[in-house]
């Protein structure tokens, strides 16, 4: 979420904005992010995160997180 120029939310309002050059404005968006605090995950979801992961991130949650938002023949091949 923290990025150097532009933040997650930003850069999330950006993708999802019709109005940008961005091809795919539903592409899955996942938050990682040391922010853990009570609050945190709805604020990511609001600004249109689809999914929230929070650090230290542990492999299973990387994986459960991915194969929820991966297309499910891109993670058969993996």
């Amino acid at each position: 979420v923290q990025m150097p120029e532009m933040d997650g939310i930003e850069a999330t309002q950006r993708i999802r904005d019709p109005r940008s050059a961005v091809p795919n404005h539903r592409i899955p968006i996942i938050a990682m992010t040391a922010h853990a605090m009570q609050g945190d995950r709805e604020k990511f979801l609001a600004a249109g995160m689809d999914d929230y992961v929070s650090k230290p991130v542990t492999p299973q949650a990387l994986v459960e997180v991915l194969e929820k938002w991966l297309p499910k023949e891109a993670a058969q091949h993996s």
